[in-house]
């Protein structure tokens, strides 16, 4: 693809080297890391932390930050370049030029097991040992790879993806364009149990799971239906792999959760959050809109919205640091301590 088919394709008016010259119109293959791309290749530059590989890069084309300084780098080294406020996203959109996730044909497989009373749309693919159980309803241009289990009641919208190997419980309810991959398992039973004198007792889990549209879970993430009431992701929420949403979660929209989360049941987090990796939440906690989590975040009480906390437990991100910066000193600290001390000993 030529560098001003890209260009084109990206409804890009201005802000590119063929404004100049169209002597930078390359043939671009496809796109690369900026610190391994080879000719023919196009990458990015995100912010000043990456810009010296403009001097260094083999690319043939580069997705710029609005800087002139990089610009013209790139004109005295014949390289094809986009600028553009978010590069990255930039970026993000230019793969997709390049490359479309796998995606079968419409067919029902032979080896699927598809009871009489499910629901199937149109231009459905329900891949090999596919399991549909009762009363199932399945949106149109919905896509099931193999050994995937829906079970009795559960509703798939329009346009959804569900990976090899998940599973999806009974009640379950998951909006459009979603995508659920593989090893997940949607609308499982929540950790209920009541202790009395002789043991646990079981609280059957009646609730049921909804995720809206737009929804990402990752691979071998869980999230659980509560006893009574409904688990809700909101819409365009995504869930990286291996994180668990435990029974009565409410969440909001546009969160992002990276891997190992963990939240216990009841919790309820606004929208825009994000909890970075092996972040977990106790019983009942709130997360305000906007807050953010880093990692190993321990957090057992209320966070409010646009809050930054790190830590376990949980506090002020600012205040983290303070008190890591006096951590640091402990050793230094003691030792003088222990002079002084002396000191008055004598």
């Amino acid at each position: 693809m030529k560098f001003s088919e890209i260009v084109q394709k990206l409804n890009l008016a201005n802000s590119h080297s063929l404004t100049a010259s169209n002597a930078a119109d390359r043939e671009i293959t496809g796109p690369a890391p900026v610190d391994e791309a080879e000719s023919g290749k196009i990458s990015y530059i995100e912010g000043a932390k990456f810009a010296a590989h403009t001097a260094t890069t083999n690319a043939s084309a580069l997705i710029l930050p609005l800087d002139e300084s990089l610009q013209a780098q790139c004109d005295d080294r014949n390289i094809a370049w986009i600028a553009a406020a978010d590069p990255r996203l930039l970026f993000a959109q230019t793969i997709a030029l390049f490359y479309q996730p796998f995606r079968p044909p419409s067919e029902i497989h032979p080896s699927a097991t598809l009871h009489p009373s499910a629901e199937i749309g149109e231009n459905v693919y329900i891949g090999p040992h596919a399991v549909i159980q009762a009363k199932v309803k399945i949106g149109s241009n919905v896509c099931i790879h193999p050994n995937v289990v829906i079970y009795p009641d559960a509703e798939i919208g329009p346009g959804t993806v569900l990976h090899a190997n998940c599973v999806i419980h009974e009640r379950t309810r998951i909006g459009a364009n979603c995508v659920i991959h593989s090893g997940a398992a949607i609308g499982s039973e929540g950790f209920g149990f009541v202790p009395t004198a002789t043991g646990w007792v079981k609280m059957e889990q009646s609730g049921c799971t909804v995720l809206e549209e737009g929804v990402e879970v990752g691979c071998n993430s869980t999230i659980d239906r509560p006893a009574v009431g409904e688990t809700r992701i909101g819409q365009n929420t995504k869930i990286d792999n291996l994180v668990h949403v435990g029974h009565g979660c409410q969440v909001g929209k546009n969160c992002a959760f990276a891997a190992h989360v963990g939240m216990a049941g009841g919790v309820k987090i606004g929208n825009n959050v994000i909890l970075a990796g092996q972040v977990g939440i106790a019983n009942q906690a709130k997360i305000g809109d906007g807050a953010i989590a880093t990692a190993k975040a321990g957090i057992h009480s209320d966070v409010p919205a646009g809050a930054i906390v790190t830590g376990v437990p949980a506090i002020p991100h600012k205040l983290f640091l303070k008190a890591t910066a006096v951590y640091n000193r402990l050793p230094e600290m003691y030792q003088s301590l222990r002079q002084i001390q002396r000191k008055i000993d004598r």
